[in-house]
């Protein structure tokens, strides 16, 4: 099997806004940029899903997102943790 091609942001980008406007079908469009339609058809739901914040990178903005929320989980863990250890500290010496 061939290695994927891959993609500029911009070139996503430009592709969903010409699909977007133009009364040409995306079958048309996709044909005229080397992709399929399906490839075009992604590309438009992430767009709308995502915005401006959509072909970020090699994730999607969800997998961001949850990266986030992650560490904030891990962070806050440690901080329960803490305050638990000097609570019972605080215990001992009453």
């Amino acid at each position: 099997m061939g290695k994927r091609k891959a993609y500029s942001d911009e070139f996503k980008r430009e592709a969903v806004l010409l699909s977007n406007r133009s009364g040409v079908t995306q079958k048309q469009i996709s044909k005229e940029l080397g992709i399929t339609p399906g490839t075009l058809a992604r590309w438009r739901n992430e767009y709308a899903e995502y915005g401006d914040r959509a072909f970020s990178g090699q994730g999607n903005p969800r997998d961001e997102e949850i990266a986030s929320l992650k560490r904030e989980l891990a962070r806050v863990k440690k901080e329960r943790d803490f305050l638990k250890e000097a609570a019972a500290f605080f215990a001992k010496e009453s």
